[in-house]
């Protein structure tokens, strides 16, 4: 197999690796799946945790966030740490969702779920997925489910009844963005749908988190194969990148970790999110499994490296003036470095050094990101994450285009890129600089 067939069935994978995951929950279980056929054995937090070294581990909160961990046999000298995110912009279904419009159709009451190109979902087939929560024998139980049907399509307007349409048109959610679900006759509710694939009695569900998902599948594009195109793109090409680099890599002196966090797109302010105390609860409670207390904390965090890993935006084709001047990543240039002067991105001289090397060593290209200074960009995980576990951090991600669309754009030769660099960032032997 030549090398760019094999770079192209590991974007395959990837694909398909985003198709099975239409929301964070199934992203998590679906990595959760592959860490358990790799021998990781899975930790509940509110058991007692008995760890040894060498031992490989995860942990999940509220089933939509991930960490991940393998520790080296002995003398751990710090924590080489990968964060990225499960959840994407999407639309969650409200509670009591039906709404019967003329005794003709059913439509569902939707609302936003981070920045969305609003657009982008307009005449697509749609399904559902996300968790119902059940009446249990100790109280309530959360099953995953995703409907994995052409279901739901939100229609445009004819051009006809809106002849400005392609002169710009705001759309209102709670007017323009309803999915019809069904021809008001009758059908099963979308409660009754949820409960049929959860292999549930309908009666039993007390709550759901439910999202829709654009039903078009990931694909290889372009005249030489070189571009993808993929819902979830941000960030599940980074988790993806994140995992395979996670599976392959074993510790040396400093533990690996591979962090995922749900709720980034909504600010991380949940008990799940890069905010909340997950990723600290987690390290403390290693250490103090390991027999290290006091001052062992902080001396490993002095030690430690994150990568925080979130795709970037890439220079677009039909609008090159959007782009920094200097700062110009583009599909397929390999791992973007990314700065911002107001620490949006958490990258500096020194951690951007680490990166540059990592790159180097790993035998990949890397360009670097910043937003015209002009323009507000959006922030990520690393300087979130550092205000509780406060390591040495650079921000990275692969450059696409259509950031939040419901079909993203990407580069195919960049998720091999990533899955280097990432893999001998687990592999090397530190990164800290005592700088």
């Amino acid at each position: 197999m030549s090398g760019k067939e094999q770079a192209l069935q590991q974007v395959r994978q990837m694909l398909d690796f985003i198709d099975n995951s239409p929301c964070c929950y199934q992203a998590v279980e679906n990595a959760e799946a592959e860490l358990e056929r790799a021998g990781y054995i899975r930790l509940e937090e509110w058991e007692y945790w008995r760890l040894e070294g060498g031992g490989k581990y995860y942990v999940d909160r509220n089933g939509s966030s991930l960490i991940a961990f393998a520790l080296p046999e002995k003398d751990m000298r710090g924590f080489h740490m990968i964060a990225a995110h499960s959840d994407s912009p999407a639309f969650k279904i409200k509670e009591m969702p039906e709404i019967r419009v003329e005794n003709r159709y059913v439509k569902l009451n939707v609302e936003k779920y981070g920045g969305m190109i609003l657009s982008s979902w307009l005449d697509r087939p749609l399904s559902a997925a996300g968790r119902i929560v059940t009446t249990g024998s100790t109280g309530p139980v959360a099953k995953r489910v995703n409907l994995d049907r052409d279901l739901f399509i939100i229609p445009n307007l004819a051009i006809h009844m809106n002849p400005e349409m392609n002169k710009g048109t705001e759309y209102n959610v709670q007017t323009d963005m309803l999915p019809l679900f069904g021809g008001g006759d009758g059908g099963k509710s979308l409660t009754e749908l949820a409960a049929e694939a959860a292999g549930v009695d309908a009666g039993a569900v007390l709550g759901s988190d439910l999202f829709l998902y654009n039903r078009e599948k990931g694909r290889i594009i372009g005249a030489d194969e070189e571009f993808i195109c993929s819902s979830r793109l941000d960030d599940l090409e980074c988790v993806y990148c994140s995992l395979r680099a996670m599976l392959a890599a074993k510790p040396g002196f400093y533990a690996n970790f591979m962090i995922v966090f749900d709720n980034e797109e909504v600010g991380s302010l949940t008990r799940q999110g890069a905010a909340s105390s997950f990723l600290q609860d987690t390290l403390l409670r290693i250490c103090e499994a390991l027999g290290l207390f006091g001052q062992d904390y902080g001396r490993l965090l002095a030690e430690s490296f994150m990568l925080s890993a979130d795709n970037a935006h890439g220079v677009h084709p039909n609008h090159p003036e959007k782009a920094d001047p200097t700062n110009r990543p583009y599909l397929n240039g390999g791992v973007v470095i990314k700065y911002h002067g107001s620490q949006k991105y958490t990258t500096d001289g020194i951690s951007g050094a680490v990166m540059k090397e990592i790159c180097r060593r790993a035998g990949v290209p890397y360009q670097t990101y910043a937003n015209r200074s002009d323009m507000a960009g959006g922030s990520t995980l690393g300087n979130i994450s550092a205000a509780r576990v406060p390591v040495r951090t650079a921000d990275i991600g692969l450059a696409q285009l259509a950031m939040h669309s419901a079909y993203e754009t990407a580069g195919a030769r960049d998720v091999e890129y990533m899955i280097k660099a990432m893999s001998c960032f687990y592999g090397q032997g530190g990164c800290q600089t005592k700088a």
